[in-house]
């Protein structure tokens, strides 16, 4: 069988099973939005593939209307995703500092110390857990990515390079590793089978622990037009009325939830079991009120999301013609896997685009998968000096900007995509 025909077999198999919720078993009947035919966001090209056959997936987004879970279907394992990575979360200052704060307000909220345990699962280079070792708190990351995984040891993070769900976390419980803390960073939208993952958190969680899971929040997404975070890592969208399902289908129940400014608008909900004596906080019922007036108890405020995302899609693109045809060069700032849906949807390819760059040195001398940008490092925008910047990984614009507010000297101006073309002019920021 050729790629073309393995290719098609594959999709038509992820399509008969995107009939079905991966959450509750409903059949899925509405579309939230399909934004065509891209390749994997994270599948960086080599100069000798550019002449290569790139594999494109259905990007279509469902929504359950039982569950009310966003879903896109699983067509690709993530064996094939994750087993090799491309995303290192210490590249990102701002997360780093994020993670650090989280570990000293967990350590202290449930009085953390040498007798206790945190796992965290897709732990990545170590970026979170490493705050812990100065405080003497014991801990351990699974990760499936050998690469990134390797850093985090080195760093000395004590980390199993694993896929986690039930059977693992029955293993890690025979070894007697019950945890007072499991932390999911961005983990829980990348697990095809839900079901099986938060069984394994239940076998892993100590019967007082605490559970923390932090994801963009569907609601920012829908109400910012955030489109470009729909991509085939990420099988799945949440709500706090999601969460509120899943949770309850696994003897589990949400005690509290904030809301963070990150990826563009996070919630950061905190599980625990249901017999645990951890009462519920007032911030859960507010948040739910929040959703519930935000419409997303309602199927039609999904199925309108297309519009939306069409209409971001057209300013852009109106936007970088004019640019072009007036004689202004653009490059781009960042390969993220939001960027690459966003290029690949709207068309955006070197035609627009002469480069884009990124502080990760693992993606310097690729290529984006499906448009073919180079990916450079940073210090090309200083030698190339471009009249606008591509903001990619929008939600770190201001980390950006701040970066780079030397482009000034040039004249040069940020674009920042979303939710609409925004034009930043530094020489006026006093960031």
């Amino acid at each position: 069988m050729n790629l073309q025909a393995s290719t098609l077999s594959l999709a038509h198999k992820a399509s008969d099973r995107m009939h079905v919720c991966r959450l509750c078993s409903a059949s899925l009947r509405h579309t939230f939005v399909d934004l065509g035919m891209s390749p994997p966001c994270e599948s960086f090209v080599s100069r000798e593939q550019l002449d290569g056959v790139e594999p494109y997936y259905p990007l279509h987004a469902f929504v359950c209307e039982e569950c009310l879970l966003v879903q896109l279907g699983e067509y690709i394992s993530p064996q094939a995703i994750f087993e090799e990575y491309a995303y290192f979360s210490s590249y990102s200052t701002s997360w780093v500092e994020h993670a650090k704060n989280y570990c000293q307000q967990m350590a202290e909220q449930l009085h953390l110390d040498q007798k206790s345990l945190v796992v965290e699962l897709a732990s990545n280079d170590g970026y979170l857990l490493q705050h812990f070792i100065p405080m003497n708190i014991p801990a351990l990351g699974i990760e499936p990515a050998a690469n990134v995984a390797r850093v985090a040891i080195e760093k000395g993070v004590a980390t199993r390079i694993k896929f986690f769900g039930k059977t693992y976390a029955g293993q890690l419980a025979t070894e007697g590793l019950l945890a007072d803390l499991i932390v999911g960073n961005n983990v829980l939208a990348q697990v095809p089978d839900l079901n099986d993952f938060v069984a394994g958190m239940v076998v892993l969680l100590k019967p007082e622990g605490v559970i923390t899971l932090e994801f963009p929040h569907l609601e920012k997404l829908i109400s910012q037009g955030q489109f470009d975070t729909i991509y085939h890592e990420h099988f799945s969208y949440f709500s706090l009325l999601t969460i509120e399902h899943l949770a309850k289908k696994h003897q589990l129940k949400v005690i509290d939830v904030e809301e963070l400014v990150t990826h563009g608008g996070s919630l950061r909900v905190h599980l625990a079991h249901v017999t645990s004596a951890r009462p519920i906080q007032k911030s859960v019922t507010h948040i739910r009120e929040q959703e519930v007036k935000a419409g997303l108890e309602q199927i039609s405020t999904y199925t309108a999301f297309t519009h939306r995302a069409r209409k971001v899609k057209r300013d852009l693109l109106s936007f970088l013609i004019a640019a072009k045809s007036a004689g202004k060069t653009i490059c781009g700032y960042g390969a993220p896997g939001k960027g690459n849906t966003l290029l690949n949807y709207c068309g955006i390819g070197p035609d627009f685009l002469d480069f884009t760059v990124d502080r990760n040195p693992y993606k310097h001398g690729r290529y984006t998968p499906g448009m073919h940008i180079s990916i450079e490092p940073v210090e090309a925008i200083d030698r190339i000096k471009p009249d606008y910047i591509l903001i990619l990984p929008w939600n770190l614009k201001d980390e950006i900007i701040k970066q780079m507010h030397h482009v000034r000297e040039w004249g040069a101006k940020f674009i920042v995509p979303i939710p609409g073309v925004e034009v930043i002019d530094p020489r006026g920021d006093e960031l």
